[in-house]
Formats: C-alpha cells, sequence, structure tokens
C-alpha cells in the first residue's frame, strides 16, 4: 500500500525534535509496553528516495509485502521522494512507525540523525557502516556468493571471452558483486576479459541500455545486468540481428523482463532479515535494538541466492549452451553451492572498484 505523506515544515520538525528530549538530561526513556506486541500491533514505515522499480528497492519491497501478508503487520511506502525532502519526511514517520527502514548510501544521514532524536523508534536501513545503540540495525545486500558462482556459469557461456558489465554507482557493496562474478568466470575461464562501466547513479535504464549497446558492439557476448536496462539492448540485438546474448540478472529475479535470454543471477531475499527484524521487535516487547543484520543477508541463513532456472537448458537457444552441455552446467552449479553453504568454499570478499581489461 502507498502511503499519501506530506512534508513536515522545518516548525514541525523542530518540535518534533524537543519532544523527543526529556527536559534537562537530554535523553528519552523508552518505555515498554504493557502488554506483550502482537504482530498486527505493529507498523512498518518504508519511505523510499528513488522510485519502486529500482531492484534494490524491489527486494526490500517484496520481503515487507510478504510480512504484510503471512504476519499481518501493518506497512506503508511512498517512493521517489528525493534526498532534498527525506530527513523531514524521516523525523515525520518516526512518531507514526514503530519501524523505520529507509533504503541506504543518500538517506543514511537522515535516518542515522532521526534514529538519535526517536530512540524508542526501531531503524533499520541499508549501511556499509555500523549499528549504534539503542535503536541503529543496519543491513547490506551480502549476495557476492551467488555473484561468484553467475559469473562461472558465464565463463562457459561465452565463445569470444568477453562480459559486459553494467553497474551503477561503485560503492563496496556493488564492487564486491562485480569482482566476485568476474573470479567466478576466470575459475572457469582464464582467457575472459571483463569490460565493466557504471552509471554513477541507481536507476536509469535508458543510458545503461546505451552502454550495454556499447559493449555488445564491442565484442560482449555475455551481459551482467548489474542496473536495469541491459535486458532491453539484448532484446534488441535478439530482435534486429538474431543475435542472442546470455544475460545474468541482480538482486531480483529478472526472467520476466527478457524470458528468451535471462538464465540466472544473484537474488537477494530480504525476507529472512525482515523476518528477524519483526521477531525480535516482538520478543523485546517494542523495545529497540542494535546491531549489523548482515547474516540474515548471507547464503547460509538463505537471505542470497541464485534466480531460479526456469528451465533454460531447454529454453535458451543452442547456441547459448554449445561450449559446455547444461547438465554439466548445472551440475557445477549444484556442486558449488553446496560447497558454499557447508562453509568449505569462501568466495572472497573485495570491495575495491572493478576496472575494465
Amino acid at each position: 500500500m502507498k502511503k499519501s505523506i506530506g512534508i513536515a515544515t522545518t516548525t514541525a520538525v523542530v518540535l518534533i525534535a524537543i519532544v523527543a528530549i526529556v527536559v534537562g538530561t537530554g535523553v528519552y526513556i523508552a518505555t515498554r509496553p504493557a502488554a506483550p506486541i502482537e504482530p498486527a500491533a505493529i507498523k512498518i514505515g518504508f519511505p523510499i528516495s528513488t522510485v519502486i522499480e529500482e531492484p534494490w528497492i524491489g527486494a526490500i519491497y517484496t520481503a515487507l509485502v510478504r510480512a504484510e501478508n503471512e504476519l499481518g503487520i501493518t506497512f506503508d511506502w511512498s517512493d521517489d521522494i528525493g534526498y532534498a525532502d527525506l530527513p523531514a519526511v524521516i523525523r515525520e514517520w518516526a512518531t507514526e512507525y514503530d519501524i523505520v527502514i529507509t533504503d541506504s548510501f543518500g538517506c543514511e544521514e537522515a535516518a542515522r540523525i532521526a534514529a538519535r532524536d526517536f530512540p524508542d523508534t526501531q531503524f533499520v536501513f541499508g549501511s556499509g557502516l555500523g549499528p549504534v545503540e539503542p535503536n541503529v540495525a543496519v543491513f547490506d545486500d551480502w549476495i557476492h556468493e551467488p555473484a561468484y558462482i553467475s559469473g562461472m556459469i558465464a565463463g562457459k557461456l561465452t565463445e569470444t571471452n568477453i562480459i559486459g558489465v553494467v553497474g551503477g554507482v561503485p560503492v563496496p557493496e556493488v564492487n564486491r558483486l562485480i569482482n566476485a562474478f568476474k573470479a567466478g568466470a576466470l575459475e572457469t575461464n582464464p582467457d575472459v576479459k571483463m569490460k565493466i562501466v557504471f552509471l554513477g547513479e541507481w536507476f536509469n535504464p535508458p543510458i545503461a541500455k546505451e552502454k550495454a549497446l556499447a559493449q555488445i558492439e564491442a565484442g560482449a557476448d555475455v551481459m551482467y545486468a548489474e542496473r536495469y536496462g541491459v535486458h532491453e539492448a539484448a532484446l534488441e540485438k535478439l530482435a534486429t540481428e538474431d543475435k542472442a546474448i546470455p544475460l545474468f540478472g541482480n538482486l531480483l529475479d529478472q526472467y520476466e523482463l527478457a524470458p528468451a535470454l535471462v538464465v540466472t543471477g544473484p537474488v537477494w531475499d530480504m525476507w529472512p532479515t525482515v523476518n528477524y527484524v519483526i521477531e525480535s521487535h516482538i520478543q523485546r516487547d517494542g523495545e529497540s535494538f542494535a546491531m549489523d543484520l548482515a547474516e540474515w543477508t548471507m547464503a547460509r541463513k538463505g537471505g542470497s541466492k541464485l534466480a531460479p532456472w526456469h528451465d533454460w537448458e531447454t529454453r535458451l537457444d543452442s547456441r547459448i549452451v554449445a561450449k559446455m552441455q547444461a547438465e554439466d552446467i548445472i551440475n557445477m552449479v549444484e556442486t558449488r553451492w553446496a560447497k558454499i553453504l557447508d562453509g568449505t568454499f569462501r568466495v572472497d570478499i573485495d570491495e575495491a572498484v572493478p576496472v575494465s581489461d
């Protein structure tokens, strides 16, 4: 459900900040409810800086919808707020909701300031930095493990030995995905070269399409679509030149964007994280907590995985699997994924800015 919100005025923001302080102490004392909290009583607000279609946002939104449907919590959201208006919105929502979840990066400073001023509201947001007592919990998308396996598959599928990547912004969480994808590709094909380009923004499908087309023209015959827009480029090549470019999505299952071309891709499942936050809120009777939630976004907790195959071994053009039989690829993936889950194979975390070969 999309909540219609109003932007708090400067006066209102000041008044809210004053209410959040016990006069003479500068400390707000959180009070415990008289009775245990039921899920239906929990209100979660999700103010979003960018559009709901952006895949990072989509992963969080999907988990919150599931929480609404399965747990009965109240969930409101509003997107495309913009960084200029977000600080006031976050503060306003801190007075209305038990838990405020924000996306990341451009929202982080505003969320941390609001969390300091509203310590009995639980704040949860994406961050590469740490949690803060008493009420700041942080998360990130630790999906480098399925990104590595996607790269292993890509290394087997390329015939030109050139793989293209279109990324958003070279921040650590994006860098580690691309670097893991590249490492996986090099394991199965040491001759692979990567063409890597960044948009410098999170959501601009037309520009992403242009950059992907340029990489395809330069010889890339497999693409990692870290951002939306790459699929459109590959579909255009398929329609105009009958050229099949296998694609790997990111964050969400992107099969529906290009059913003829999407192989799989790393998926971020925020459900374990969201479920844990709600359970913790209940167990603590509404008392805020601070922690790094990274564990719940990793493979062993179910927070990261490969997108479903969608029978790609029979669906995709035979040219795509010419260098390796589909059954062999599937066996390779299942064997390596089992090793990741049982801890006998570790994917290195490399957050250096990746560059083209």
